[in-house]
Parts: C-alpha cells; structure tokens; sequence
C-alpha cells in the first residue's frame, strides 16, 4: 500500500493543493490514494516530486515502500 495520504496529510497539504501541483482530476489522485489502482514508476515519481515541491520532504521509497517478498 502507497502512503501518498500518509505523507500528504501529515504536511498539512490537502489533496485540492496536491492534485492541482499534478495537474490531474481528482479521481486519479483519489484513486492512486485509497490504492483503487496503482501508478506507475512515472506517476509515483510525479507525486514524490509534487509532494516535495508543496514541502513534503520525502523520497519514492517514503511513499511508495517496497514491498517484501516471501523468502
């Protein structure tokens, strides 16, 4: 699961603020937040970026962990 809310709410950015830094509707943004469907390696670096341009300082593996494998 992403932690784009996560990280987003606890700045104190509100999803209007976040989706217009991306240029997106507010469904795809809502989407890719309550993990209804997953971005891309592209999509998830527009959000990092985005998130860091409104103050949110964090990195791709902040927002979007890794996920761990079974072994």
């Amino acid at each position: 699961m992403n932690q784009v809310r996560t990280a987003r709410e606890r700045a104190g950015v509100t999803q209007a603020a976040l989706r217009k830094a991306l240029g997106w509707n507010q469904s795809r943004l809502a989407n890719y937040e309550s993990g209804l469907r997953n971005p891309g390696l592209s999509e998830a670096r527009q959000i990092v970026a985005a998130l860091n341009q409104l103050g949110v300082l964090c990195g791709l593996d902040d927002v979007f962990p890794p996920t761990k494998s079974a072994a």
